[in-house]
């Protein structure tokens, strides 16, 4: 060490002692362009100078003091170059050139620029700083020289969690006080005002120096003097500032401020060591709350899940048939909305929740914890195994209501049909039995006698033509019994009392035949003409009726070959109609010349064919009749049409929109099988690739939701088949569900293999290697392979195993004795016992080092040491220590720390 005491004294070099660390780097420079915030072109606050000047003075005597000597006045003491020469020795620990004897001006500019290119050399810019404003005097510029020297020597090398200097130090004091009331430090001024930022620094290391719980944060200069008096009694540490100093300005000098502090740093650095176990610990401790946050949302989130496919797999079971279209299409909706809105939120849940469990499981493994088992009931396998159930219920219900709407719109038009003939048929047998019945024959004339005859031989030809209808009627209501109809009972009810009465007609008319046969031996002529009129318009207006019956009609198709059946059959029967006038112009004509015959007779007749009761006006009410159903009938035959072109439009948009989207996701399902065994790229490449591939596929969905719009049409319109696709909605649904399910896992197992890369320190060639290592054994390429193939493919990396080990590397690739052994599994296994991570041992060190080596550690010292939230966690965790050193309050951290680490003994 130099000796600078006087310029003409002779110069002793010795050793320097109390270096606050020397050495520069090559990133000094530019840490001192970004920390030296000194305004040079700008005059000081004269508060600012002020307490400046203190500080600085106070902050050189600091050292200055151990070479044996001090300054009074920082711009006057150092122009000569000669203290500030010797200041550097001391701090740095290093030896400077020899100053110059001489006391003219440019002897002291000489021994200030050796100074100076010493400093420089340190890889500090000294900005407008010249010897020559030093030797004048010049206080602005001595202050921001000494400013740069406490920067590069004191502070420099303050670093917290990968920051410096002045961030370094800031958040050095935000840990240190954040336990103490009252004090928030965010900056280096306003928040040191009341003195309560500089008493927790001291009481933080110092417990027993400070009373703390007696500070006001009122009285700011009692808080001040007594930290600077403590600090200089029992830390070395000078009084850089006077209280008055720092309260009496709006807003101390940040510079002041930041030397006076870095005076506590130094002084307790020795503290680090503690610090940096109970960082380690820390670390340790948000690990495992992270785990078990994960944990209980897992198991939240499987218990939901459970409970919903729990609640809706009975809803599925339940196929008990409504009595209703109406009920029944409700149902479809419900099971609509199901498959919309509710259960694909339930897959989407389902995914991430399996997501979430390989992703809890890497990072346990990674974090050398034991691995995740859920609560009984909630493991993946029994989801899965209830989502199967929830599909296997899922399959064949939506068809199932398909089949039952078109049972019961079915049996809605075969009741109706039943009800239209029964009517129809009702109506004729009105007053037949009492006609049957009626005994007229036997006061009748001769010529009534036969014309009673005649009368009846065409009732028994309208009663055979009646038969068909009757047989119908039969033939329905079976149906309807067979269709399980909910009505059945009023339909067989009515279809026994009209065959009942069928019966009783025909016994009725043989007895009232046999009745009039043994007449008709006494009975003569009889009027051909009305009976020829008779036996033709009996049958005309049979045909007239069946007409308009049939034009009357109810149908229902379902394509348009049946409608165009329908059609061609309507032309057929309008074909017959010229016919069928003609046949009605004979008849009239028949009765036209029976009258004419009778006039030009002299034949006085009776008001009213004696054969029959159909007369020309019933014939021309009847023809009018079939005359205004015909259009009507053409009307509703080409609505139907209409509507059917429709529906084979709706099958025909739907089945161009299904054979793209169908093959477009069966391609992407089998690139993602690719990609998930290939190996191009680094991972991050990879999972790059995924997201960019997982994009394109969400982007498609507006495809499928246009599939769904088109599928809701097709079922509102009631199609029941598409002979144009092969692809139905429920296949498509599914294949889409699987596609992203895909996807995701896929980008969840890249993001687990990078987890374990990061964590385990393995390199990209690394990983390449054990990729194509296992691409290689894994003969069908389906991400995993059997226990055979993976003997094998240890085998290929070195490994000579016998059974017992081979069984022991097996229970922990696959723990849930599955067979198989995943990639994931594999990289684990491959890195796990060469990698350093967090051990029970590191921890319960790190702990032994905040309990002061003792054996166990108090509450206090944690609170003390630890953040507030994992202060709380240890604490609460904490079995009483029970050793024979036990103190009141002693708590047990090895027994805590191995629990982390899920082993049973150290």
């Amino acid at each position: 060490m130099v000796d600078y005491h006087a310029a003409n004294q002779s110069y002793q070099y010795g050793p320097s002692s109390g270096s606050n660390g020397a050495g520069g780097g090559g990133s000094v420079g530019d840490y001192m362009a970004q920390e030296d915030d000194w305004d040079r072109d700008l005059l000081l606050d004269p508060a600012w100078e002020k307490q400046q000047r203190k500080t600085f003075t106070a902050w050189c005597n600091s050292h200055l003091r151990k070479a044996g000597t001090q300054i009074e006045n920082i711009d006057e003491d150092f122009r000569d170059g000669l203290k500030l020469m010797l200041l550097l020795e001391v701090i740095s620990g290093e030896r400077l050139p020899k100053p110059e004897r001489g006391k003219m001006r440019v002897h002291k500019i000489n021994n200030v620029n050796k100074a100076l290119d010493f400093i420089a050399s340190k890889g500090v810019k000294l900005v407008s700083i010249g010897a020559e404003e030093i030797v004048d005097g010049n206080a602005k510029m001595t202050l921001g020289m000494i400013w740069t020297i406490i920067l590069r020597f004191a502070i420099q090398d303050i670093s917290v969690e990968e920051t410096s200097a002045k961030e370094g130090l800031l958040l050095w004091c935000q840990r240190k006080t954040a336990p103490y009331k009252n004090v928030n430090v965010q900056n280096f001024h306003i928040s040191w005002k009341d003195g309560l930022a500089f008493n927790a620094l001291i009481h933080r290391h110092r417990p027993e120096l400070i009373e703390y719980d007696k500070l006001r944060k009122d009285d700011p200069v009692t808080n001040l003097n007594n930290a600077f008096e403590v600090a200089e009694k029992y830390l070395d540490i000078p009084k850089m500032l006077d209280a008055e100093d720092i309260v009496n300005t709006a807003r101390p000098d940040e510079k002041a401020i930041m030397t006076y502090v870095s005076s506590f740093y130094h002084a307790f650095s020795g503290a680090q060591k503690a610090e940096t176990a109970a960082n380690r610990i820390c670390k340790v401790l948000a690990v495992n709350q992270e785990n078990e946050h994960l944990m209980e949302d897992y198991e939240r989130l499987a218990s939901d899940l459970l409970e919903w496919i729990r609640r809706t797999i009975p809803w599925l079971e339940d196929r008990v048939p409504q009595k209703t279209i109406q009920e029944m299409q409700q149902k479809l909706e419900d099971f609509r909305d199901y498959r919309r809105v509710h259960k694909p939120p339930k897959v989407q849940e389902k995914c991430q929740l399996e997501i979430n469990f390989n992703t809890l499981q890497t990072k346990l493994r990674l974090s050398n914890r034991p691995a995740f088992m859920p609560s009984e009931g909630r493991m993946v396998s029994d989801i899965n195994n209830g989502w199967q159930h929830l599909e296997q219920a899922e399959k064949g219900y939506e068809e199932w209501l398909l089949n039952e709407i078109r049972r019961l719109e079915r049996l809605d038009h075969l009741a109706e049909k039943f009800r239209q003939k029964a009517s129809i048929h009702e109506a004729w047998t009105d007053g037949k039995e009492v006609m049957l019945k009626h005994r007229d024959y036997e006061t009748a004339t001769l010529s009534d006698i036969k014309a009673l005859i005649r009368k009846h031989e065409a009732f028994e030809s309208d009663l055979a033509a009646h038969q068909d209808r009757v047989e119908q009627i039969a033939a329905i209501a079976q149906e309807l019994n067979e269709l399980d109809y909910y009505d059945s009972h009023n339909v067989n009810t009515r279809c026994q009392k009209i065959c009942d009465q069928w019966d009783a007609l025909g016994s009725l008319t043989h007895s009232r035949r046999e009745a009039l046969e043994k007449t008709e031996k006494q009975l003569e002529t009889i009027d051909q003409l009305h009976l020829e009129y008779a036996k033709r318009a009996a049958p005309f207006n049979n045909w007239m009726e069946s007409a308009m019956e049939d034009l009357q009609d109810m149908f229902i198709v379902h394509t348009i070959e049946e409608i165009e059946g329908l059609i061609s059959a309507h032309d057929q029967f309008k074909s017959t109609l010229p016919d069928a006038d003609r046949e009605r112009e004979a008849i009239l004509a028949i009765h036209k010349e029976a009258q004419r015959i009778a006039e030009s007779n002299h034949i006085k007749l009776s008001g009213s064919n004696p054969y029959t009761s159909v007369t020309p006006q019933i014939i021309n009410s009847k023809w009018e009749k079939v005359q205004q159903l015909v259009p009507k009938r053409d009307h509703a035959l080409l609505e139907e049409q209409r509507k059917q072109q429709s529906n084979e439009h709706l099958r025909r948009q739907f089945a161009s929109q299904a054979n793209i989207v169908g093959p477009w996701i069966q391609t992407k399902m089998e690139e993602i099988g690719r990609i998930s065994i290939e190996m191009n790229g680094t991972l991050e490449d990879q999972l790059s690739h995924l997201k960019q591939y997982e994009r394109s596929i969400v982007d498609y969905k507006p495809n499928l939701d246009l599939l769904e719009q088109q599928h809701q049409l097709i079922q509102e319109a009631l199609i029941f088949d598409n002979k144009h696709t092969n692809y139905t909605m429920e296949h498509i649904r599914v294949g889409w569900e699987q596609l992203l399910t895909t996807i995701a896992r896929t980008i969840n197992e890249v993001e687990n293999q990078i987890l374990t890369r990061d964590a385990k320190g393995i390199s990209q060639e690394q990983m390449q290697e054990f990729r194509a290592s296992f691409n290689h054994f894994d003969k069908k390429q389906t991400g995993s392979m059997d226990s055979d193939d993976f003997r094998a493919l240890l085998i290929s990396t070195g490994y000579s195993l016998g059974d017992a080990e081979f069984n022991r590397i097996m229970s922990v690739v696959d723990p849930n004795h599955s067979g198989l052994v995943t990639f994931q599994a594999f990289i684990d296994f491959m890195s796990r016992e060469t990698t350093d991570t967090d051990t029970a041992d590191q921890v319960i060190a790190s702990f032994k080092v905040l309990a002061g080596d003792k054996n166990f550690i108090t509450a206090e010292e944690l609170r003390r040491e630890l953040p507030p939230d994992q202060a709380e966690y240890c604490i609460a965790r904490m079995a009483p220590y029970q050793g024979p050193d036990a103190v009141p309050g002693a708590l047990d951290y090895k027994s805590f720390s191995t629990a982390l680490y899920g082993e049973s003994d150290l």
